[in-house]
């Protein structure tokens, strides 16, 4: 890795993992708008339907996490939230057009494994007799395996969960120990076994970047993973922002690894992973040859929304409940209201909980477009793009403004390759991906730009 790269472009820069970022939503776009956002979404594209749930309740707060967590209340509280998680979801689904089908249905948080795991089959099903599905729909939930015993990760498989995002972050009890988290309940090894003998996909999450953390522990916890094979493996770049999660600040007392030991942790789990039959997808995904996220790639079809990476086929609109929860339909976003006895309060009087949200202009929507299929697919063909989008080439360009000084510096620099048809990332260039696309992100140019983490 060329170090003087590194220190050029590992700047501030936006995830992207949705555009806008969040951080522009606004107070303005009320439950009225976000009534008309729905209703508009079922005249727009992609007219797949992907639900989203949150369920804020943790039972330890770990202190790197930047998640709308809450520490986990009492089962009275938990009870009340959910039912209101349900009144929210039995308002909102006669706005949804019944001929659209279901792409996909993602539970996060906070940490949705933790409560009652009746609540989870309760809401599948009434996602499930309400919507026919594409063939093959993706069903997931996010798991910590510090609260999962035998007896739960099967009521998961009752559920009709078909794909498990394992958060385990780091194998080393002493690193867990150092961010606040428990451990694995059962040994993963035996998690892994029974979610694959009934047919789950399994991902694994892990992060690097925090304290306690050497290039060669995180080399064997991937090392360990590897040998496990699941599906898919991710391997998140941890987020210092402790202006949106104060707990972070005590992360620093430990000692956060420096810029180089960080970047050598990232190279040498791409390393072991490549070199176990992986394949790298996006930013931090790495999976196995067939799965259909690389398939989506070589095809330059790799697409994403909040829920993470996914194909064209499976992506939807966004539809989502509980608090702090973002909807992204086709020209909009809504986010929930952030307070649990407020939610539960207003869903209870019968009012759409939006917080704030972002009606995108017709650039802005121009601009999430180029920049999704640059962060997905490492490469943007105009014309390609400009045909998926059903709009003509002319359309596509004159409504995207961009400083092509700035993207000839890229290529002499050697992170992009760059003509009048196509833009595409050097294998080097890809971990500065985030800084290309901010070039043609409109509201990088805007007086007070917002604060974000660095690449690396």
């Amino acid at each position: 890795m060329d170090l003087d790269l590194l220190s050029k472009y590992n700047i501030p820069t936006p995830r992207y993992t949705s555009y806008p970022p969040a951080n522009y939503f606004h107070e303005g776009f009320t439950a009225d708008k976000y009534y008309e956002s729905v209703i508009a979404s079922n005249q727009s594209n992609p007219q797949n339907i992907s639900f989203y749930i949150h369920v804020p309740f943790c039972p330890r707060m770990c202190h790197y996490c930047g998640c709308n967590s809450y520490p986990m209340g009492k089962a009275d509280v938990v009870s009340a939230y959910m039912e209101a998680v349900k009144k929210e979801i039995s308002a909102l689904l006669p706005l949804i057009d019944k001929n659209r089908k279901i792409s996909q249905i993602h539970y996060g948080g906070g940490t949705p494994t933790a409560i009652p795991l009746h609540y989870l089959k309760e809401i599948n099903e009434m996602f499930l007799s309400s919507f026919a599905c594409i063939e093959h729909p993706e069903i997931a939930i996010e798991c910590h395996p510090g609260y999962l015993n035998e007896k739960k990760w099967l009521q998961l498989i009752e559920a009709g969960f078909n794909r498990c995002s394992i958060g385990i972050q780091d194998f080393d009890e002493e690193v867990l120990k150092g961010v606040n988290r428990v451990p694995s309940l059962l040994p993963i090894e035996e998690v892994i076994a029974l979610l694959h003998a009934h047919h789950l996909s399994v991902n694994f999450d892990f992060i690097y970047g925090l304290p306690r953390q050497t290039v060669e522990g995180f080399a064997k916890t991937i090392s360990r993973a590897v040998a496990l094979k699941p599906d898919r493996l991710v391997t998140f770049s941890y987020a210092h922002v402790p202006w949106v999660n104060k707990n972070q600040l005590k992360l620093e007392r430990l000692g956060l690894p420096e810029a180089e030991s960080k970047r050598d942790m990232y190279l040498r789990a791409g390393d072991i992973l490549t070199a176990s039959g992986y394949t790298p997808v996006g930013l931090d995904h790495f999976v196995l040859p067939e799965d259909s996220l690389n398939v989506a790639l070589q095809n330059g079809i790799l697409h994403r929304n909040f829920q993470g990476y996914c194909t064209r086929a499976t992506t939807g609109q966004v539809y989502a409940f509980g608090v702090t929860a973002i909807s992204q339909l086709a020209n909009a976003y809504s986010q929930n209201i952030r307070g649990i006895n407020e939610y539960i309060q207003l869903v209870g009087e019968g009012h759409l909980p939006v917080m704030r949200g972002y009606q995108l202009t017709t650039e802005q929507q121009l601009a999430r477009e180029v920049i999704t299929a640059l962060m997905c697919n490492y490469k943007l063909n105009w014309a390609k793009l400009a045909q998926q989008m059903g709009i003509s080439l002319e359309t596509l360009k004159d409504g995207i403004s961009y400083d092509n000084d700035k993207l000839k510096e890229m290529a002499a620099d050697g992170i992009i390759t760059y003509s009048a048809e196509e833009i595409k990332m050097t294998e080097e260039g890809k971990l500065y991906v985030r800084n290309v696309a901010a070039v043609f992100d409109p509201l990088m140019r805007e007086e007070g730009a917002k604060r974000y983490s660095k690449p690396v």
